[in-house]
């Protein structure tokens, strides 16, 4: 038998399949403000394993079957209550998927609507994980602009316009509308209102992410654009990935009825993870009412260290937003910045940011502007890490002395 030659893949790759994914290990910071991690000393770990020792007592034979294909039903019993008590959300626990964070159910809605091609709507600047899915799919990702409460309406409708005009189909609206990833905003009352009529006006259907709505500082939390509809324009994401712990993927999608039966059919495998389903039902039902304000003050000192670390040594030559809540502060410098470039600088002095192309629909705009995140570092690293950061960009000709 001869020698098998050796198969080339490559000829062999759908045509709708992304392109490889880089093998590099990204490198952290000691002072790590590129990536939304919580403070790991605040995990509840001791009450996780208690929790899921109680679960495997009264359940724990039940792993010998394989999970409901929505997730937990006890667990999305859970979500349902939580919902209408905290966002005036009213669905049945068989109008909810669980998903690995939110991530999959982002991934989930998005395989469900989109075409090549499809316009999707979106802010200027982004969360990253959902704009890589978008590219996923090959969307036509149009960003909005944006001023301090978020989504411009105006400009939104005009969007909308403007691509049925060149023969597009705009499919969807995606908003993080409460503490907003990476700008850190979150969008008022009467913008949230604005919004959802735009929406109904056209017919295009809203993806509301509010993973980061119960990481609240400051303020009260406006209503969720699902309670503003009312005419079943609305899908609504969250995860416990941000309350418990990022690496549990817990998260989940409501959805009209007929729209779960779609996602039902595209939804990878069977059900979450049974083992992590279980630990977080027990663990919310008897702990993270109350966690959850404790890790808010651990939180909101973390993010006034930032704030004043900005102020004390960026001053007057660079903005950032100031956040009632969530992970993000968004960074602006001077035209003409290129944090693209510096950032790499900054890593050799262990200091980590994402620059703002990694949010932009088009890959390339926003090389002025950086998303600090404030969840991971003490507030004494965060001193110390934002003076390392203004001294590299001083060294580097970004920032005057």
């Amino acid at each position: 038998m001869g020698e098998a030659r050796h198969l080339d893949f490559e000829r062999l790759y759908a045509k709708t399949a992304p392109p490889p994914r880089d093998r590099t290990v990204v490198k952290r910071g000691k002072y790590d403000f590129a990536i939304a991690y919580p403070d790991p000393h605040s995990l509840p770990l001791d009450d996780l394993v208690e929790s899921l020792r109680e679960a495997l007592d009264e359940e724990g034979a039940n792993l010998a079957v394989y999970p409901h294909l929505q997730g937990y039903p006890p667990l999305r019993q859970y979500v349902a209550e939580k919902l209408a008590r905290e966002r005036a959300i009213n669905v049945s626990p068989d109008d909810i998927i669980l998903g690995d964070g939110s991530s999959q159910p982002i991934y989930m809605a998005l395989e469900a609507l989109l075409d090549v091609g499809d316009v999707v709507l979106t802010e200027d600047y982004f969360y990253q994980g959902t704009l890589v899915t978008m590219r996923r799919f090959r969307a036509d990702v149009r960003g909005i602009p944006c001023d301090a409460d978020g989504m411009l309406p105006d400009a939104l409708d005009s969007a909308i316009v403007r691509a049925q005009q060149q023969g597009k189909r705009p499919k969807l609206i995606y908003t993080i509308p409460t503490y907003h990833n990476p700008q850190g905003w979150t969008m008022p009352f009467e913008r949230r209102k604005a919004i959802v009529r735009v929406a109904q006006k056209h017919g295009v259907p809203i993806l509301e992410d509010d993973c980061y709505v119960d990481l609240r500082y400051d303020g009260d939390v406006p209503p969720s654009l699902w309670s503003l509809d009312g005419a079943g324009h609305v899908m609504y994401v969250s995860s416990f990935s941000k309350t418990i712990a990022p690496g549990m993927r817990i998260g989940y999608i409501a959805a009209p009825t007929a729209v779960v039966d779609r996602l039902r059919a595209v939804k990878s495998g069977s059900g979450v993870n049974q083992f992590t389903a279980l630990a977080v039902h027990r663990y919310a039902l008897k702990h993270l009412d109350k966690h959850i304000p404790e890790i808010n003050d651990v939180q909101r000192a973390r993010r006034d260290a930032m704030l004043a670390a900005l102020g004390e040594n960026f001053g007057s030559q660079a903005t950032w937003s100031r956040p009632m809540g969530g992970l993000f502060i968004w960074l602006k410098m001077a035209e003409g910045t290129d944090l693209v470039k510096l950032r790499d600088i900054a890593l050799k002095d262990e200091v980590g940011y994402i620059p703002g192309p990694m949010f932009a629909p088009d890959g390339v705009t926003g090389k002025n502007y950086a998303r600090l995140c404030f969840g991971y570092n003490t507030p004494e690293e965060i001193h110390e890490g934002i003076a390392r950061l203004a001294d590299v960009f001083a060294r580097e000709g970004a920032l005057q002395g």
